[in-house]
């Protein structure tokens, strides 16, 4: 399954961000193999209306499960029609942290 966590940096140790549409990076791992790809965000500077546009990133990426701090409203319905969960990491430490946490099964569904 791929996994998307929001991240200031391009990499595992990046710190994770708590924004959806403006994340400078979707950090996208692939759970069974622990493969990832960091996806730089078009959006990061848009003048409004990011977090729908965001969402089309992920689905067009086949992503299932988004991490991240805050998703805002049209996002979240934009993300939930597509089947994407939803899932709130607000530790402050690292993608590659909240997706421990997320193979651990501990953090909260928001979706």
């Amino acid at each position: 399954m791929k996994v998307c966590i929001t991240s200031k940096g391009a990499t595992l140790d990046s710190p994770a961000e708590e924004r959806f549409g403006r994340a400078p990076y979707f950090i996208i791992i692939e759970s069974e193999t622990g493969a990832f790809e960091a996806i730089q965000n078009p959006l990061v500077d848009g003048a409004g209306g990011v977090g729908p546009k965001a969402a089309q990133v992920l689905i067009s990426h086949d992503v299932k499960a988004l991490i991240s701090g805050m998703v805002g409203g049209n996002a979240r319905e934009a993300l939930a029609a597509a089947g994407i969960e939803m899932y709130t990491y607000r530790d402050g430490g690292t993608v590659k942290d909240a997706f421990d946490k997320f193979t651990a099964n501990t953090l909260v569904r928001s979706g």
